[in-house]
């Protein structure tokens, strides 16, 4: 059973955490509101709706500071509980960001094809919105559902530069926005759109061939560098064996825990820093 003292300590820090929550609310509604606005702009990237964002994103933070809570009453280490804190607080974005960067990639190596289609129903004296209708209905998803939208857009008043620039601020693709550019430019000089679009296709081609050929070049340093992030929780699982006392100490002493969390997070930023200089952008 816990003695007086320890349930006044606990009770005051208690009512401090109750006190700073409450002066600090507009600060934490302030951050919020920041990350709402930068995670919806990756949402809608990916055509995907969350209209109880902002509560997703409380309940997050809130675990955040019971696993805090958790980790410095529960196991006796405050250092602990601000790692957990630190790794936590950047995961959702991170993962968010992985899967609208592979959909974007999708999207790029599904451009090609599409502009080739594109052409094609142009050169058969089809006009650009009945194409795009053609794209909309053939297109292999996730560009599908980009052109759907644009359609959608088209059908309900908009006109076709105000589609594609907000497709193109919408996806973030360079070859999409070259694509935009060549159909608004023939729209309005009336030139022959099918071969500016043919001869845009080649590029984007070109430039999807250079980056395969770079990640195959780079995709063996890339398992060189996870393999080096995994080393070091090896090397101390297996060192655990050989010295377990010592060891011990990294775990239940002030020091120890201090100079293993910051071994973590070096190791965490430096796969980060492989992973970023190993995906160059051409």
């Amino acid at each position: 059973m816990a003695s007086p003292e320890t349930l006044v300590i606990s009770g005051l820090m208690a009512a401090s955490a109750g006190v700073a929550s409450w002066f600090s609310r507009d600060w934490v509604g302030f951050l919020l509101a920041r990350i709402e606005n930068n995670v919806n702009e990756e949402l809608r990237a990916m055509r995907v709706s969350t209209p109880h964002l902002r509560k997703y994103l409380a309940g997050w933070m809130y675990l955040m500071v019971v696993t805090l809570v958790l980790l410095w009453f529960g196991y006796g280490s405050l250092v602990f509980g601000v790692l957990a804190v630190v790794l936590m607080g950047p995961l959702p974005w991170y993962l968010l960001k992985r899967m609208a960067q592979r959909r974007r990639d999708k999207i790029e190596e599904q451009l090609a094809g599409s502009m080739t289609t594109l052409s094609g129903a142009i050169r058969a004296g089809l006009s650009l919105a009945q194409a795009l209708e053609i794209l909309a209905e053939q297109s292999p998803r996730p560009i599908k559902l980009e052109f759907q939208h644009m359609v959608g857009q088209y059908s309900m008043g908009k006109t076709l530069q105000e589609t594609l620039m907000e497709a193109k601020e919408r996806l973030k693709s360079e070859n999409f926005s070259m694509f935009a550019a060549a159909m608004l430019a023939s729209r309005e000089s009336g030139g022959k759109l099918n071969e500016t679009v043919e001869r845009i296709a080649e590029s984007v081609r070109e430039f999807q061939r250079l980056e395969r050929k770079i990640q195959a070049e780079t995709a063996q340093a890339k398992k060189s560098a996870v393999y080096m992030a995994l080393a070091p929780p090896i090397i101390l699982f297996v060192y655990y064996f050989v010295d377990p006392v010592n060891t011990t100490r990294l775990f239940t002493t002030l020091p120890g825990q201090i100079m293993l969390s910051v071994s973590i997070i070096l190791d965490v930023v430096a796969w980060l820093w492989a992973a970023a200089i190993l995906t160059p952008d051409i």
